[in-house]
């Protein structure tokens, strides 16, 4: 039940509490590609929490310094890159085609989405919200976007196939110990 049309990116995300609660998030959906970009802080040899490491091993997590790798690689491999900032031309969560190939990029906890990644993207995004607060934890907004894009995909029949070029495929069953299953 991969899915090679949907991505997600974590910019500068501080607190690995919220990395490991989107791993498990990804995983829940079918989410395959995973991209931590971290530019302030050291790379990640291991997961802290044991909710990272059970999902990291279903997940191929790239850890990145650049901005412009990126969203080199994102616009090379065709996705519509989509930010997560309170802008005024921002557009509602439910007003975004997840059928279409789609990244969604979350940021820092403090300072949201770089200007950098935002000037790149192809649009951003909020989630509606009525309460006196403006913003969701990294953590749950990602849920929340993550489901809403596993609702329009199950409606489209994209979970009734498999997503992965199939030599993709058969590698990541094999590397998951399902080579049986073939």
């Amino acid at each position: 039940m991969r899915q090679a049309n949907l991505t997600v990116v974590m910019e500068n995300i501080e607190d690995p509490r919220n990395i490991a609660a989107v791993m498990r998030t990804c995983d829940s959906v079918g989410v395959q590609d995973l991209y931590v970009l971290n530019y302030s802080q050291p790379h990640r040899k291991k997961w802290k929490y044991k909710s990272a490491r059970s999902s990291a091993k279903w997940l191929t997590v790239h850890q990145l310094t650049s901005v412009g790798e990126c969203i080199e690689t994102l616009q090379r491999d065709h996705f519509k890159i989509y930010t997560t900032r309170l802008t005024a031309s921002a557009r509602s969560l439910y007003d975004i085609d997840f059928t279409e190939k789609t990244a969604l990029v979350f940021g820092n906890e403090q300072d949201g989405v770089s200007d950098t990644i935002t000037n790149l993207a192809d649009g951003n995004f909020l989630i509606p919200q009525v309460g006196m607060i403006q913003s969701l934890n990294i953590s749950v907004a990602c849920a929340v976007s993550l489901y809403e894009a596993f609702r329009q995909k199950s409606i489209a029949g994209h979970y009734q196939h498999v997503s992965l070029p199939a030599d993709r495929f058969i590698q990541l069953k094999t590397e998951w110990g399902l080579q049986e299953e073939l």
